[in-house]
C-alpha cells in the first residue's frame, strides 16, 4: 500500500512536469481555414499582388504600377512586403457567406480589414473558385483562390 501511494505521487508529479514543460499557448489566434492559401486579384488592377495566408501568418507581395490616389490600386501600401507577418481572423457565417475581419501585426496590430468570403461553382462541374472581398476604406479589392487542379 505504501508503494502504491508512492507510485501514484510519482505519476502525478511526472504528469505535472510534462504538462508544464509543454508549450500550450491557449490564446493563439489563427486565420480561418477557408482563408488559408494563395490569393490573387480577379479584377484588373494597376499592380500585381499575391496574398499567401498560412495558419497564423500572411505574406504580401505586390509590384506597384503607376501612382494612383485610390486605395484600390495599392490596398496593402502600408504593410511590409515579402515578409511573413503574424495575423489572425475573426469572423462568423452570415447567410451563405463568411464575414469578419483580418488583423495583421506589422510592428503593432493594425485595424481590422473587413472581409467577405464565398465559394462559387464554375461552369465546370465540381470545380470551385473561392472569392475573398476585402474592404479598404470603402473600396473593395476582390481576390480569388482556385482549388487544386482547376485550370
Amino acid at each position: 500500500m505504501k508503494y502504491m501511494k508512492f507510485l501514484v505521487v510519482c505519476v502525478v508529479m511526472a504528469a505535472a512536469l510534462f504538462i508544464s514543460s509543454c508549450d500550450m499557448d491557449t490564446n493563439h489566434r489563427s486565420f480561418a481555414h477557408y482563408l488559408q492559401g494563395t490569393w490573387v486579384p480577379n479584377t484588373p488592377m494597376q499592380y500585381s499582388v499575391t496574398l499567401v495566408i498560412t495558419f497564423d501568418r500572411i505574406t504580401i507581395t505586390d509590384t506597384p504600377g503607376p501612382s494612383q490616389d485610390s486605395p484600390l490600386y495599392r490596398p496593402f501600401r502600408n504593410f511590409p512586403r515579402r515578409v511573413a507577418l503574424n495575423g489572425f481572423s475573426e469572423g462568423s457565417r452570415v447567410n451563405r457567406h463568411n464575414e469578419g475581419h483580418i488583423f495583421i501585426d506589422a510592428g503593432g496590430l493594425r485595424p481590422g480589414i473587413s472581409y467577405r468570403y464565398s465559394r462559387e461553382e464554375q461552369s465546370i462541374p465540381f470545380r470551385w473558385v473561392h472569392i475573398l472581398y476585402l474592404d479598404f476604406d470603402g473600396e473593395t479589392a476582390i481576390f480569388e483562390r482556385r482549388e487544386p487542379g482547376f485550370k
